[in-house]
Protein backbone atom coordinates (compact mmCIF):
# COMPACT_ATOMS: atom_id res chain seq x y z
CA UNK A 1 0.00 0.00 0.00
CA UNK A 2 1.35 3.32 -0.82
CA UNK A 3 2.21 5.86 1.83
CA UNK A 4 -0.24 8.74 2.54
CA UNK A 5 0.42 11.76 4.20
CA UNK A 6 -0.91 14.78 5.20
CA UNK A 7 1.55 17.95 4.76
CA UNK A 8 0.32 20.44 7.16
CA UNK A 9 3.68 22.62 5.83
CA UNK A 10 1.17 22.83 2.72
CA UNK A 11 -1.93 24.45 4.15
CA UNK A 12 0.33 26.60 5.83
CA UNK A 13 2.54 28.08 3.23
CA UNK A 14 -0.67 28.42 0.95
CA UNK A 15 -2.50 30.83 3.87
CA UNK A 16 0.39 32.77 3.98
CA UNK A 17 1.33 33.36 0.57
CA UNK A 18 -2.24 33.28 -1.06
CA UNK A 19 -2.57 37.20 0.30
CA UNK A 20 0.03 38.12 -2.28
CA UNK A 21 -1.77 36.69 -5.06
CA UNK A 22 -3.97 39.41 -5.84
CA UNK A 23 -1.01 41.92 -7.73
CA UNK A 24 0.07 38.96 -9.49
CA UNK A 25 -3.29 38.29 -11.05
CA UNK A 26 -3.22 41.58 -13.47
CA UNK A 27 -0.34 39.62 -14.96
CA UNK A 28 -3.31 36.93 -16.49
CA UNK A 29 -5.15 38.45 -19.84
CA UNK A 30 -8.45 38.55 -18.53
CA UNK A 31 -10.18 39.31 -21.76
CA UNK A 32 -8.61 35.92 -23.48
CA UNK A 33 -11.48 34.10 -21.00
CA UNK A 34 -14.45 35.76 -22.22
CA UNK A 35 -17.81 35.76 -19.60
CA UNK A 36 -15.83 33.78 -16.89
CA UNK A 37 -12.42 35.81 -16.96
CA UNK A 38 -12.43 36.45 -13.45
CA UNK A 39 -12.68 33.39 -12.01
CA UNK A 40 -10.26 31.35 -14.72
CA UNK A 41 -7.66 33.98 -14.67
CA UNK A 42 -8.15 34.25 -10.83
CA UNK A 43 -7.42 30.62 -10.42
CA UNK A 44 -4.49 30.32 -12.55
CA UNK A 45 -2.57 33.34 -11.71
CA UNK A 46 -1.41 32.54 -7.69
CA UNK A 47 -0.46 29.33 -9.28
CA UNK A 48 1.84 30.84 -11.92
CA UNK A 49 2.61 33.96 -10.17
CA UNK A 50 4.33 31.40 -7.22
CA UNK A 51 6.79 30.75 -9.67
CA UNK A 52 8.89 33.42 -9.22
CA UNK A 53 9.21 32.97 -5.52
CA UNK A 54 10.03 29.44 -5.72
CA UNK A 55 12.76 30.13 -8.15
CA UNK A 56 14.10 33.07 -5.68
CA UNK A 57 18.09 33.45 -5.37
CA UNK A 58 17.63 32.27 -1.92
CA UNK A 59 14.80 29.68 -2.66
CA UNK A 60 14.83 26.64 -4.64
CA UNK A 61 16.51 28.35 -6.72
CA UNK A 62 19.23 28.14 -4.18
CA UNK A 63 19.50 25.21 -3.35
CA UNK A 64 20.04 23.70 -6.71
CA UNK A 65 23.26 26.13 -7.29
CA UNK A 66 25.18 25.95 -4.08
CA UNK A 67 25.33 21.94 -3.74
CA UNK A 68 26.84 21.97 -7.40
CA UNK A 69 30.08 22.76 -8.30
CA UNK A 70 29.06 25.78 -10.04
CA UNK A 71 28.84 27.95 -7.30
CA UNK A 72 30.23 28.38 -3.83
CA UNK A 73 28.83 31.01 -0.83
CA UNK A 74 31.46 31.60 1.87
CA UNK A 75 30.73 33.18 5.26
CA UNK A 76 32.17 36.64 3.58
CA UNK A 77 34.60 38.58 5.84
CA UNK A 78 32.86 36.62 8.41
CA UNK A 79 30.15 39.24 8.67
CA UNK A 80 27.80 38.67 5.58
CA UNK A 81 25.63 35.39 4.16
CA UNK A 82 26.21 32.87 7.29
CA UNK A 83 22.52 32.29 7.55
CA UNK A 84 22.87 30.12 10.03
CA UNK A 85 25.55 28.27 8.29
CA UNK A 86 22.61 26.69 5.96
CA UNK A 87 24.85 27.48 2.52
CA UNK A 88 28.07 26.46 4.36
CA UNK A 89 26.73 22.69 4.82
CA UNK A 90 24.84 22.77 1.38
CA UNK A 91 27.66 23.33 -0.63
CA UNK A 92 29.93 20.64 1.37
CA UNK A 93 27.03 17.89 1.48
CA UNK A 94 26.57 17.90 4.73
CA UNK A 95 23.24 18.15 4.42
CA UNK A 96 20.45 17.70 7.25
CA UNK A 97 17.00 17.21 7.76
CA UNK A 98 16.71 20.64 9.85
CA UNK A 99 18.75 22.97 7.11
CA UNK A 100 16.43 25.91 6.44
CA UNK A 101 17.56 26.26 2.77
CA UNK A 102 16.10 22.37 2.33
CA UNK A 103 12.91 23.04 4.76
CA UNK A 104 12.12 25.93 2.38
CA UNK A 105 12.68 24.28 -0.89
CA UNK A 106 9.78 21.48 0.57
CA UNK A 107 7.63 24.18 1.32
CA UNK A 108 7.90 25.79 -1.65
CA UNK A 109 7.40 23.13 -4.02
CA UNK A 110 4.41 21.58 -1.97
CA UNK A 111 2.88 25.40 -1.98
CA UNK A 112 3.45 24.88 -5.69
CA UNK A 113 2.00 21.54 -5.72
CA UNK A 114 -1.16 22.95 -3.65
CA UNK A 115 -1.97 25.71 -6.18
CA UNK A 116 -2.20 23.89 -9.19
CA UNK A 117 -4.62 21.61 -7.50
CA UNK A 118 -6.85 24.54 -6.04
CA UNK A 119 -6.86 25.68 -9.55
CA UNK A 120 -7.48 22.50 -11.04
CA UNK A 121 -10.12 21.89 -9.00
CA UNK A 122 -12.11 25.34 -10.19
CA UNK A 123 -11.44 25.00 -13.60
CA UNK A 124 -12.46 20.98 -13.83
CA UNK A 125 -16.21 21.52 -13.41
CA UNK A 126 -16.10 24.64 -16.05
CA UNK A 127 -14.15 22.87 -18.29
CA UNK A 128 -16.86 19.38 -17.67
CA UNK A 129 -19.59 22.35 -18.75
CA UNK A 130 -17.97 22.80 -22.03
CA UNK A 131 -16.50 26.19 -21.24
CA UNK A 132 -13.59 25.97 -23.95
CA UNK A 133 -11.47 28.76 -21.66
CA UNK A 134 -11.60 27.00 -18.61
CA UNK A 135 -10.56 23.33 -20.55
CA UNK A 136 -7.17 24.93 -21.81
CA UNK A 137 -6.54 26.53 -18.58
CA UNK A 138 -6.83 23.43 -16.85
CA UNK A 139 -4.51 21.93 -19.28
CA UNK A 140 -2.11 23.90 -17.45
CA UNK A 141 -2.34 23.60 -14.44
CA UNK A 142 -2.25 19.79 -15.11
CA UNK A 143 0.88 20.61 -16.85
CA UNK A 144 2.50 23.12 -14.11
CA UNK A 145 1.28 20.44 -11.47
CA UNK A 146 3.48 17.57 -13.05
CA UNK A 147 6.36 20.04 -13.42
CA UNK A 148 6.45 20.44 -9.61
CA UNK A 149 6.56 16.89 -8.95
CA UNK A 150 9.14 16.81 -11.59
CA UNK A 151 11.20 18.84 -9.44
CA UNK A 152 10.16 17.55 -6.13
CA UNK A 153 11.22 13.52 -7.48
CA UNK A 154 14.18 15.07 -8.91
CA UNK A 155 15.47 16.65 -5.46
CA UNK A 156 13.82 14.58 -2.54
CA UNK A 157 13.01 11.31 -4.70
CA UNK A 158 8.93 10.78 -4.45
CA UNK A 159 6.07 12.78 -5.77
CA UNK A 160 2.52 13.92 -4.17
CA UNK A 161 -0.32 12.44 -5.98
CA UNK A 162 -3.37 14.04 -5.16
CA UNK A 163 -6.50 15.06 -7.10
CA UNK A 164 -8.72 16.53 -4.19
CA UNK A 165 -7.84 18.90 -1.54
CA UNK A 166 -9.98 16.70 0.64
CA UNK A 167 -7.58 13.68 0.28
CA UNK A 168 -4.65 12.74 2.19
CA UNK A 169 -2.07 12.90 -0.49
CA UNK A 170 -0.54 9.67 -2.39
CA UNK A 171 3.79 9.19 -2.02
CA UNK A 172 5.02 7.57 -5.13
CA UNK A 173 8.90 6.55 -5.67
CA UNK A 174 10.80 5.37 -8.50
CA UNK A 175 9.04 4.06 -11.89
CA UNK A 176 5.70 4.83 -9.86
CA UNK A 177 6.94 8.34 -10.02
CA UNK A 178 7.84 8.68 -13.30
CA UNK A 179 4.47 6.97 -13.97
CA UNK A 180 2.44 9.33 -12.77
CA UNK A 181 4.33 12.29 -13.91
CA UNK A 182 4.42 10.83 -17.66
CA UNK A 183 0.65 10.15 -17.48
CA UNK A 184 0.08 13.98 -16.75
CA UNK A 185 2.10 15.36 -18.95
CA UNK A 186 0.86 13.07 -22.15
CA UNK A 187 -3.04 13.79 -20.85
CA UNK A 188 -2.48 16.99 -22.18
CA UNK A 189 0.16 17.39 -24.77
CA UNK A 190 -1.71 16.78 -27.42
CA UNK A 191 -4.56 19.60 -26.56
CA UNK A 192 -2.88 22.21 -24.76
CA UNK A 193 -2.04 25.44 -26.45
CA UNK A 194 0.43 26.19 -29.23
CA UNK A 195 0.59 29.99 -29.20
CA UNK A 196 0.39 31.23 -25.61
CA UNK A 197 3.76 33.63 -24.76
CA UNK A 198 6.80 32.21 -22.87
CA UNK A 199 5.30 33.11 -19.35
CA UNK A 200 2.68 30.50 -19.62
CA UNK A 201 3.11 26.08 -20.22
CA UNK A 202 2.70 25.80 -24.10
CA UNK A 203 2.52 22.14 -26.10
CA UNK A 204 6.24 22.90 -26.71
CA UNK A 205 7.12 22.98 -23.09
CA UNK A 206 4.97 19.82 -22.15
CA UNK A 207 7.16 18.25 -24.91
CA UNK A 208 10.07 19.52 -22.96
CA UNK A 209 8.99 18.32 -19.88
CA UNK A 210 8.50 14.72 -21.21
CA UNK A 211 12.13 15.09 -22.64
CA UNK A 212 13.48 16.16 -19.21
CA UNK A 213 11.87 13.32 -17.70
CA UNK A 214 13.29 10.34 -19.76
CA UNK A 215 16.71 11.97 -20.09
CA UNK A 216 16.61 11.45 -15.97
CA UNK A 217 14.20 8.27 -16.09
CA UNK A 218 17.07 6.32 -15.17
CA UNK A 219 17.84 8.12 -11.68
CA UNK A 220 14.82 8.61 -10.95
CA UNK A 221 14.12 5.48 -10.61
CA UNK A 222 17.25 4.53 -8.64
CA UNK A 223 18.66 7.36 -7.40
CA UNK A 224 21.18 5.55 -5.26
CA UNK A 225 22.64 3.10 -8.11
CA UNK A 226 24.61 3.54 -11.69
CA UNK A 227 21.67 4.55 -13.98
CA UNK A 228 20.46 2.08 -16.27
CA UNK A 229 19.66 4.47 -19.39
CA UNK A 230 17.85 2.52 -22.15
CA UNK A 231 17.83 3.19 -25.44
CA UNK A 232 13.49 3.61 -24.76
CA UNK A 233 13.95 6.36 -22.84
CA UNK A 234 16.64 7.81 -25.32
CA UNK A 235 14.24 7.41 -27.99
CA UNK A 236 11.71 9.18 -26.19
CA UNK A 237 13.96 12.02 -25.87
CA UNK A 238 14.54 11.94 -28.86
CA UNK A 239 11.14 12.45 -30.40
CA UNK A 240 9.89 15.27 -28.04
CA UNK A 241 13.06 16.87 -28.80
CA UNK A 242 12.46 16.88 -32.75
CA UNK A 243 8.78 18.05 -32.24
CA UNK A 244 10.36 21.00 -30.72
CA UNK A 245 12.81 21.53 -32.86
CA UNK A 246 10.83 21.03 -35.91
CA UNK A 247 8.28 23.09 -35.31
CA UNK A 248 9.88 25.53 -36.64
CA UNK A 249 8.52 27.92 -33.69
CA UNK A 250 11.82 28.66 -31.81
CA UNK A 251 15.71 29.60 -33.41
CA UNK A 252 19.01 30.13 -31.65
CA UNK A 253 19.77 33.73 -30.07
CA UNK A 254 22.16 35.40 -31.97
CA UNK A 255 23.60 36.99 -28.88
CA UNK A 256 23.53 34.48 -25.75
CA UNK A 257 23.20 37.53 -23.13
CA UNK A 258 19.78 38.90 -25.06
CA UNK A 259 18.22 35.81 -23.26
CA UNK A 260 18.77 37.16 -20.18
CA UNK A 261 17.94 41.00 -20.94
CA UNK A 262 14.67 43.17 -20.20
CA UNK A 263 13.02 42.39 -23.47
CA UNK A 264 13.49 38.23 -23.23
CA UNK A 265 9.95 37.46 -23.05
CA UNK A 266 10.06 37.90 -26.82
CA UNK A 267 13.53 36.14 -27.60
CA UNK A 268 12.95 33.36 -30.55
CA UNK A 269 14.91 30.93 -28.29
CA UNK A 270 13.11 31.11 -25.39
CA UNK A 271 9.77 28.21 -24.79
CA UNK A 272 9.19 28.56 -20.98
CA UNK A 273 9.61 31.55 -19.12
CA UNK A 274 8.87 33.23 -15.90
CA UNK A 275 7.03 36.05 -17.03
CA UNK A 276 8.85 39.15 -15.02
CA UNK A 277 7.26 41.98 -17.03
CA UNK A 278 5.74 45.22 -15.27
CA UNK A 279 6.53 45.77 -11.82
CA UNK A 280 3.34 43.82 -9.67
CA UNK A 281 5.84 42.61 -6.86
CA UNK A 282 7.99 43.16 -4.52
CA UNK A 283 9.57 39.23 -4.98
CA UNK A 284 11.08 39.75 -8.85
CA UNK A 285 13.95 38.21 -10.83
CA UNK A 286 17.01 38.59 -8.16
CA UNK A 287 19.39 36.31 -10.14
CA UNK A 288 20.77 39.55 -12.11
CA UNK A 289 22.29 41.17 -8.46
CA UNK A 290 23.14 37.88 -6.25
CA UNK A 291 26.72 37.26 -7.61
CA UNK A 292 27.83 40.74 -7.80
CA UNK A 293 30.38 42.68 -5.72
CA UNK A 294 28.22 44.88 -3.01
CA UNK A 295 30.18 48.12 -4.47
CA UNK A 296 28.72 47.10 -7.90
CA UNK A 297 25.86 49.35 -9.56
CA UNK A 298 24.38 47.85 -12.83
CA UNK A 299 22.27 50.68 -12.40
CA UNK A 300 23.32 54.37 -12.76
CA UNK A 301 19.91 56.00 -12.89
CA UNK A 302 18.89 54.03 -9.09
CA UNK A 303 21.31 54.38 -6.46
CA UNK A 304 20.00 51.30 -5.05
CA UNK A 305 20.80 49.31 -7.93
CA UNK A 306 23.97 47.73 -5.76
CA UNK A 307 24.93 43.71 -5.73
CA UNK A 308 25.32 41.76 -2.58
CA UNK A 309 28.83 39.28 -2.70
CA UNK A 310 26.85 36.25 -2.39
CA UNK A 311 27.78 33.31 -4.37
CA UNK A 312 30.76 32.54 -6.92
CA UNK A 313 31.95 30.40 -9.42
CA UNK A 314 34.16 27.75 -7.86
CA UNK A 315 37.56 27.78 -9.20
CA UNK A 316 36.99 23.82 -10.27
CA UNK A 317 34.03 25.23 -12.78
CA UNK A 318 36.39 28.10 -14.00
CA UNK A 319 38.93 25.43 -14.67
CA UNK A 320 36.51 23.19 -16.79
CA UNK A 321 36.36 26.41 -19.38
CA UNK A 322 39.96 26.92 -19.22
CA UNK A 323 41.11 23.66 -19.72
CA UNK A 324 38.60 23.31 -23.01
CA UNK A 325 40.36 26.19 -24.81
CA UNK A 326 43.94 27.06 -25.76
CA UNK A 327 43.25 31.10 -25.70
CA UNK A 328 41.54 32.98 -22.92
CA UNK A 329 37.83 31.61 -22.99
CA UNK A 330 36.76 34.81 -22.82
CA UNK A 331 38.36 35.69 -26.49
CA UNK A 332 36.57 32.42 -28.30
CA UNK A 333 33.36 31.53 -26.18
CA UNK A 334 30.69 34.15 -26.28
CA UNK A 335 29.09 32.57 -23.69
CA UNK A 336 31.88 33.44 -20.85
CA UNK A 337 31.90 36.90 -21.40
CA UNK A 338 30.47 40.28 -23.27
CA UNK A 339 32.21 43.53 -22.74
CA UNK A 340 29.99 46.58 -22.27
CA UNK A 341 31.92 48.72 -20.54
CA UNK A 342 34.06 49.82 -22.85
CA UNK A 343 37.16 51.94 -20.94
CA UNK A 344 40.02 54.22 -22.07
CA UNK A 345 42.54 52.94 -23.33
CA UNK A 346 44.72 55.22 -21.84
CA UNK A 347 42.64 54.22 -18.30
CA UNK A 348 44.40 50.73 -18.63
CA UNK A 349 48.15 49.46 -18.53
CA UNK A 350 47.05 45.49 -19.44
CA UNK A 351 43.97 44.04 -20.71
CA UNK A 352 44.83 40.56 -21.35
CA UNK A 353 42.81 38.04 -20.30
CA UNK A 354 39.87 40.93 -20.19
CA UNK A 355 41.15 42.00 -16.49
CA UNK A 356 41.02 45.76 -16.27
CA UNK A 357 44.14 46.70 -14.66
CA UNK A 358 44.81 50.65 -13.68
CA UNK A 359 47.53 52.60 -15.17
CA UNK A 360 47.25 54.79 -12.52
CA UNK A 361 44.96 54.80 -9.11
CA UNK A 362 44.10 58.37 -8.85
CA UNK A 363 40.47 60.08 -8.76
CA UNK A 364 41.02 60.94 -12.39
CA UNK A 365 40.99 57.54 -13.36
CA UNK A 366 37.06 57.16 -15.18
CA UNK A 367 34.90 57.97 -17.90
CA UNK A 368 31.64 59.80 -18.35
CA UNK A 369 28.84 58.17 -19.75
CA UNK A 370 24.76 58.90 -20.15
CA UNK A 371 23.30 56.75 -17.02
CA UNK A 372 21.03 54.90 -19.60
CA UNK A 373 23.95 54.02 -22.10
CA UNK A 374 25.27 52.14 -18.93
CA UNK A 375 25.81 48.54 -19.24
CA UNK A 376 28.47 46.57 -17.13
CA UNK A 377 29.82 43.61 -18.45
CA UNK A 378 28.15 39.87 -18.34
CA UNK A 379 28.89 36.27 -18.04
CA UNK A 380 32.03 35.54 -16.00
CA UNK A 381 33.24 38.60 -14.20
CA UNK A 382 37.02 38.64 -13.08
CA UNK A 383 39.64 41.16 -11.56
CA UNK A 384 38.22 44.92 -11.40
CA UNK A 385 35.04 45.88 -12.37
CA UNK A 386 33.96 49.52 -13.60
CA UNK A 387 30.71 50.97 -12.53
CA UNK A 388 29.68 54.32 -10.54
CA UNK A 389 30.59 55.62 -7.55
CA UNK A 390 28.72 57.39 -5.04
CA UNK A 391 29.32 60.28 -3.07
CA UNK A 392 29.26 61.58 0.37
CA UNK A 393 25.66 62.40 -0.22
CA UNK A 394 24.66 58.66 -1.23
CA UNK A 395 24.47 60.13 -5.21
CA UNK A 396 26.62 58.72 -8.12
CA UNK A 397 28.91 61.35 -9.24
CA UNK A 398 28.16 63.14 -12.41
CA UNK A 399 30.62 64.54 -15.14
CA UNK A 400 30.56 68.69 -15.49
CA UNK A 401 29.53 67.98 -19.20
CA UNK A 402 27.07 65.50 -18.21
CA UNK A 403 26.45 61.63 -17.30
CA UNK A 404 27.76 60.26 -14.47
CA UNK A 405 31.38 59.46 -13.75
CA UNK A 406 32.38 55.56 -14.47
CA UNK A 407 35.03 54.60 -12.19
CA UNK A 408 37.04 51.06 -11.28
CA UNK A 409 34.72 50.23 -8.60
CA UNK A 410 36.22 50.26 -4.92
CA UNK A 411 36.05 47.77 -2.26
CA UNK A 412 33.60 49.26 -0.22
CA UNK A 413 32.07 46.24 1.26
CA UNK A 414 33.07 43.57 3.81
CA UNK A 415 36.17 43.65 6.42
CA UNK A 416 38.97 42.58 4.61
CA UNK A 417 42.38 44.16 4.58
CA UNK A 418 41.78 46.03 1.03
CA UNK A 419 38.33 47.43 2.17
CA UNK A 420 38.21 51.49 1.80
CA UNK A 421 41.68 51.29 0.22
CA UNK A 422 41.60 49.85 -2.90
CA UNK A 423 39.34 48.31 -5.57
CA UNK A 424 37.36 45.13 -6.11
CA UNK A 425 39.24 42.26 -7.21
CA UNK A 426 37.62 39.17 -8.45
CA UNK A 427 40.13 36.65 -7.82
CA UNK A 428 40.00 33.31 -9.24
CA UNK A 429 40.55 31.33 -5.61
CA UNK A 430 37.37 31.67 -3.51
CA UNK A 431 37.04 28.72 -0.72
CA UNK A 432 35.68 29.17 3.34
CA UNK A 433 39.08 29.86 4.67
CA UNK A 434 39.27 33.50 5.74
CA UNK A 435 41.25 34.72 3.11
CA UNK A 436 39.09 33.05 0.81
CA UNK A 437 36.34 34.11 2.13
CA UNK A 438 36.83 38.04 1.35
CA UNK A 439 34.21 39.73 -0.14
CA UNK A 440 36.33 40.46 -3.15
CA UNK A 441 37.05 36.51 -3.68
CA UNK A 442 35.59 34.36 -6.61
CA UNK A 443 35.25 35.46 -9.97
CA UNK A 444 31.22 36.82 -10.41
CA UNK A 445 28.05 35.06 -12.67
CA UNK A 446 26.71 38.58 -14.23
CA UNK A 447 24.38 36.13 -16.62
CA UNK A 448 21.03 38.21 -16.04
CA UNK A 449 20.74 41.88 -17.08
CA UNK A 450 20.26 44.35 -14.44
CA UNK A 451 16.63 45.11 -15.42
CA UNK A 452 16.73 49.12 -17.02
CA UNK A 453 12.76 49.41 -15.63
CA UNK A 454 13.45 48.87 -11.87
CA UNK A 455 13.49 51.42 -9.74
CA UNK A 456 16.06 49.78 -6.81
CA UNK A 457 17.31 46.64 -10.00
CA UNK A 458 17.07 44.07 -6.78
CA UNK A 459 13.45 43.69 -5.82
CA UNK A 460 11.61 44.80 -9.48
CA UNK A 461 12.69 43.27 -12.69
CA UNK A 462 11.17 42.83 -16.28
CA UNK A 463 13.78 40.21 -17.07
CA UNK A 464 11.98 37.30 -17.24
CA UNK A 465 13.41 33.68 -15.17
CA UNK A 466 14.29 31.30 -18.51
CA UNK A 467 13.33 28.09 -17.61
CA UNK A 468 13.46 26.17 -21.02
CA UNK A 469 14.80 27.21 -24.34
CA UNK A 470 15.91 25.66 -27.37
CA UNK A 471 19.53 25.32 -26.60
CA UNK A 472 18.66 22.90 -23.97
CA UNK A 473 16.59 21.06 -26.45
CA UNK A 474 19.14 20.48 -28.73
CA UNK A 475 21.45 19.48 -25.93
CA UNK A 476 19.42 16.72 -24.27
CA UNK A 477 18.69 15.22 -28.03
CA UNK A 478 22.48 15.12 -28.51
CA UNK A 479 23.22 13.42 -24.98
CA UNK A 480 20.21 11.21 -25.90
CA UNK A 481 22.06 10.33 -29.57
CA UNK A 482 25.18 10.12 -27.50
CA UNK A 483 23.74 7.68 -24.90
CA UNK A 484 22.43 5.29 -28.06
CA UNK A 485 25.64 5.12 -29.98
CA UNK A 486 25.26 7.86 -32.53
CA UNK A 487 28.29 10.24 -31.86
CA UNK A 488 27.76 11.59 -35.27
CA UNK A 489 24.52 13.05 -34.34
CA UNK A 490 25.36 14.05 -30.40
CA UNK A 491 28.06 16.16 -32.24
CA UNK A 492 26.16 17.90 -34.62
CA UNK A 493 23.44 19.34 -32.27
CA UNK A 494 26.45 20.37 -29.95
CA UNK A 495 28.16 21.78 -32.93
CA UNK A 496 24.65 23.54 -34.08
CA UNK A 497 24.26 25.24 -30.51
CA UNK A 498 27.65 26.59 -30.39
CA UNK A 499 27.39 28.32 -34.47
CA UNK A 500 24.44 30.06 -33.51
CA UNK A 501 25.80 32.12 -31.29
CA UNK A 502 26.90 34.96 -34.41
CA UNK A 503 26.40 38.52 -32.77
CA UNK A 504 30.13 38.59 -32.05
CA UNK A 505 32.05 36.50 -34.75
CA UNK A 506 34.78 36.46 -33.09
CA UNK A 507 34.00 35.12 -29.96
CA UNK A 508 31.52 32.38 -32.09
CA UNK A 509 32.28 29.55 -30.44
CA UNK A 510 35.11 26.87 -32.37
CA UNK A 511 33.03 23.79 -33.29
CA UNK A 512 34.00 20.47 -31.42
CA UNK A 513 35.96 17.32 -33.36
CA UNK A 514 34.76 15.23 -31.20
CA UNK A 515 32.29 14.27 -28.51
CA UNK A 516 32.43 12.00 -25.25
CA UNK A 517 30.33 11.93 -22.51
CA UNK A 518 32.93 14.16 -20.40
CA UNK A 519 32.30 16.93 -23.37
CA UNK A 520 28.53 16.61 -23.36
CA UNK A 521 28.54 17.10 -19.70
CA UNK A 522 31.36 19.89 -19.97
CA UNK A 523 29.26 21.58 -22.65
CA UNK A 524 25.97 22.02 -20.58
CA UNK A 525 27.33 23.52 -18.35
CA UNK A 526 29.14 26.31 -20.71
CA UNK A 527 25.52 26.53 -22.27
CA UNK A 528 23.61 25.93 -19.01
CA UNK A 529 25.64 27.84 -16.07
CA UNK A 530 23.57 29.24 -13.19
CA UNK A 531 20.34 27.76 -14.90
CA UNK A 532 19.53 25.34 -12.21
CA UNK A 533 20.82 22.15 -14.14
CA UNK A 534 24.05 21.63 -12.95
CA UNK A 535 23.32 19.48 -9.63
CA UNK A 536 21.11 17.05 -11.84
CA UNK A 537 23.64 17.05 -14.41
CA UNK A 538 26.14 15.88 -12.08
CA UNK A 539 24.00 13.23 -10.81
CA UNK A 540 22.77 11.97 -14.34
CA UNK A 541 26.62 11.96 -15.24
CA UNK A 542 28.19 10.56 -12.44
CA UNK A 543 30.12 13.33 -11.06
CA UNK A 544 27.89 14.30 -8.08
CA UNK A 545 30.12 12.42 -5.56
CA UNK A 546 33.60 13.84 -7.02
CA UNK A 547 35.35 16.18 -5.07
CA UNK A 548 35.79 20.18 -6.01
CA UNK A 549 36.03 23.51 -3.54
CA UNK A 550 35.26 22.51 0.06
CA UNK A 551 32.75 19.68 -1.01
CA UNK A 552 35.09 16.23 -0.31
CA UNK A 553 31.77 14.17 0.60
CA UNK A 554 31.43 11.12 -1.57
CA UNK A 555 28.22 9.87 0.07
CA UNK A 556 25.66 8.68 -2.92
CA UNK A 557 22.53 9.15 -0.13
CA UNK A 558 23.27 12.87 -1.19
CA UNK A 559 22.14 12.49 -4.21
CA UNK A 560 18.55 13.39 -2.50
CA UNK A 561 18.30 16.12 -0.25
CA UNK A 562 16.49 15.19 3.54
CA UNK A 563 12.88 15.46 3.94
CA UNK A 564 13.07 18.32 6.09
CA UNK A 565 11.97 17.48 9.74
CA UNK A 566 8.98 19.61 10.07
CA UNK A 567 7.34 17.81 7.30
CA UNK A 568 8.05 14.36 8.89
CA UNK A 569 6.79 15.23 12.41
CA UNK A 570 3.97 16.18 10.68
CA UNK A 571 3.11 13.30 9.46
CA UNK A 572 4.34 11.17 12.19
CA UNK A 573 0.50 11.02 13.41
CA UNK A 574 -1.01 9.63 9.89
CA UNK A 575 -1.39 5.97 9.21
CA UNK A 576 1.48 5.31 6.48
CA UNK A 577 4.44 7.74 8.06
CA UNK A 578 6.58 9.88 5.70
CA UNK A 579 9.51 7.78 5.60
CA UNK A 580 12.97 9.81 5.98
CA UNK A 581 15.16 9.48 3.10
CA UNK A 582 18.04 7.04 2.95
CA UNK A 583 21.17 8.24 4.85
CA UNK A 584 19.50 10.50 6.96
Amino acid sequence: MKNRFLTITVLMMALLVWSCTDLVEERIDEAEFGEQADVISGSIAPAYGYMSWVWRHTNFYGLQLIPSDEAILPFRGGTDWFDGGKYLAAHAHNFTPSNDLIRDGWNQLTTGISRTLSAIEVLRPLAEEGNAEAEGALHEMVALRAYWNMLMLDSWGLVLKKESSDELSEVLRGQDAVDYIQSELLSVVDVINTNRSPGRITQSAVWGFLARLHLNAAVYRDPYGTPNFTQEDMNAVIQYTDNIINSGSFSISPEYFDLFNDDNNTNPEAIFNIDQRGVLRLEHNRWAYWSIAGSMFGRPEFPSADGTDGPAFTSDFIQTWIDAYDADPAEVDARFYQMNTIIPEAQLLDFEGREKVLATETENSYFCIEPLEFEMDRGVIRGIPWGPRKGDDGQFLTCETGGVRIYPVQQRKGNGPDRDVAYVDHTLEIDFTNEGSFHNTGYRCAKYQFSRTSPNANNFSSVDMVLMRLAEIYLMRAEAKLRNGDNAGALADVNFVRAGRTARPDQTPPPLAAIDLDIMFRERGFELYWEGFRRTDQIRFGKYEDSWTEKTDSDPNKRLFPIPQSAVDAASGIDGFLKQNQGY
